[in-house]
């Protein structure tokens, strides 16, 4: 059994749009204001505010008169905001995440429903509050048997209404087990180069629209801020983003499910995307390879991510290896690996055994080579680390890991 969440387009009635701007505007008022009680009571007192503090101030403050309009929504959403925000200075105080920010009107916004908030009747959602079932665009049924088990609708910043049932899949989803393995390079140029030698272009979704979307960015500077044609520009510019969005999403996962179905174990690199989004593209790198070419365009986090669930749910096998591994400099021939090698250099010569190697393919036969021997030992790639996973994992960070990261960045 595995938990899917299944999206769809939303097209609410005038009334129902009406009831879920208003749940919308609720979940953000009660967001912000627990948000708010949470850091002043730290920075005033010192004091730790938890959930359970902050469901009874939701008692409170649905009693104030100037709050009377938080009863005239489902109490779910708001209950559920103040989970979220619990999720959030959890994640905060493990060090996964930064403090969270206030929800702002502009970005839309979503609402999450339990099974308390919502009825499936007849393949139709009918949420609190709503005689008429909602007009959902159905573009593909759920499983059968399967009822949704949380219902989360959401509007982007573009206007546009969606809406995602979350179900529990009883079905086996396991593919039958193929006799193939590859190791994947995520580059520029070639999106994904696999060590059989073969190159998936980058569709640089971002620059098919960054005229018409620079040039949307500009009119919405000159607008000014709050009248009615600023809102009108700054919807323009917001669907421009849709669109880049939802292209790139479309081709990913095409990309993961091919490559899911095709191999049964794929071997990946363990990035550090963060480091490489700050990088805005210095002096030695050449022009495309900063922030925006590098982590954003070809989104090579959500790449990882989908192989990563995907093999999951189909019975595959996804390995990272260290992100430190010298797959670039590394001759796959001999094991050589070579003092520098320049982002422009895109085919070299190893000095050893004078093997011609295409930087990207020779980089993901090292990949896979690495990933094997992951898979077989559960040893490192790395030799001052290869003693196992665990003792790897527990070590201390090295002084000089600073420059170790920036050398992860210019590898690629």
């Amino acid at each position: 059994m595995v938990e899917k969440a299944y999206k769809f387009r939303l097209y609410p009635t005038p009334e129902q749009e009406n009831l879920l701007r208003r749940t919308l505007g609720c979940v953000r008022l009660i967001y912000n204001k627990a948000l708010a009680a949470r850091t002043t009571a730290w920075y005033e007192h010192k004091e730790r505010v938890s959930y359970k503090q902050t469901s009874a101030m939701l008692t409170c403050w649905k009693k104030q008169e100037d709050l009377d309009f938080l009863s005239q929504v489902s109490s779910v959403p708001l209950q559920q905001s103040l989970r979220h925000l619990q999720t959030a200075f959890t994640n905060f105080f493990s060090g996964r995440a930064k403090y969270p920010n206030f929800k702002k009107k502009r970005n839309g916004g979503s609402a999450e429903f339990t099974k308390s908030a919502f009825k499936w009747k007849d393949g139709q959602v009918y949420l609190a509050k709503c005689t008429e079932p909602l007009p959902i665009r159905w573009s593909r049924q759920i499983p059968k048997n399967c009822v949704p088990s949380t219902i989360t609708v959401k509007l982007g910043p573009s206007g546009r209404w969606s809406i995602s049932l979350r179900v529990n899949d009883t079905r086996d989803l396991k593919l039958k087990q193929v006799n193939k393995q590859i190791g994947i390079n995520l580059g520029i140029t070639s999106l994904v180069t696999t060590s059989d030698g073969e190159k998936v272009a980058n569709p640089k979704n971002l620059n098919k629209l960054h005229k018409k979307l620079r040039l949307a960015q500009k009119s919405l500077s000159r607008k000014t801020k709050g009248s009615n044609n600023y809102q009108k520009a700054r919807l323009k510019v917001a669907k421009i983003h849709g669109k880049i969005k939802d292209s790139r999403l479309d081709y990913i996962h095409k990309l993961t499910t091919q490559l899911i179905r095709e191999n049964q174990t794929i071997v990946v690199e363990d990035l550090a995307l963060k480091n490489m989004l700050k990088n805005h593209n210095p002096p030695p790198s050449p022009p495309g390879r900063g922030a925006r070419g590098v982590g954003s365009d070809p989104n090579w986090g959500e790449i990882v991510r989908q192989l990563d669930y995907k093999a999951e749910w189909y019975g595959r096998e996804l390995i990272k290896i260290d992100r430190y591994f010298p797959s670039s400099k590394r001759c796959s021939n001999c094991g050589h690996i070579v003092d520098k090698l320049p982002l422009n250099i895109r085919e070299w010569d190893c000095p050893e055994c004078a093997a011609r190697h295409d930087r990207d393919i020779n980089a993901s036969i090292n990949i896979l080579a690495a990933g094997q021997a992951v898979s077989v030992c559960g040893a490192t790639v790395r030799p001052e680390r290869s003693k196992s996973r665990k003792a790897g994992a527990m070590k201390q960070k090295a002084p000089n890991s600073d420059v170790k990261e920036s050398h992860a960045v210019t590898q690629v």
